[in-house]
């Protein structure tokens, strides 16, 4: 019984270890600093793979993090990251470095 509630006690924790929609899923073979500016275009089109790629690349940064829906981000800032937030109809929202 005392396994059992350990067990029901750790399970909590580890769902606060796991994310919420993918986390920086792409990274530029020579990225650098990230310019948000040059990638608020895409604002309104659809969240896609190819579309991450092209804003990747024209912000310049290192890195991607999708932002789904009604989901909370850390608050980390990273100089060489571009965020982009999407609604529920998959539409880019927001691109953001940090």
């Amino acid at each position: 019984m005392r396994k059992i509630l350990t067990i029901a006690a750790a399970l909590p924790l580890a769902a606060c270890a796991t994310t919420y929609g993918a986390d920086e899923v792409a990274e530029a073979p020579s990225g650098g600093l990230c310019d948000a500016a040059a990638a608020q275009g895409h604002i309104g089109h659809d969240a896609t793979a190819a579309m991450g790629a092209a804003i990747l690349k024209d912000s310049g940064a290192a890195t991607l993090r999708w932002g789904p829906p009604n989901s909370a981000w850390t608050m980390d800032y990273r100089q060489d990251r571009v965020n982009v937030r999407y609604d529920e109809a998959m539409k880019i929202t927001e691109v953001t470095c940090g």
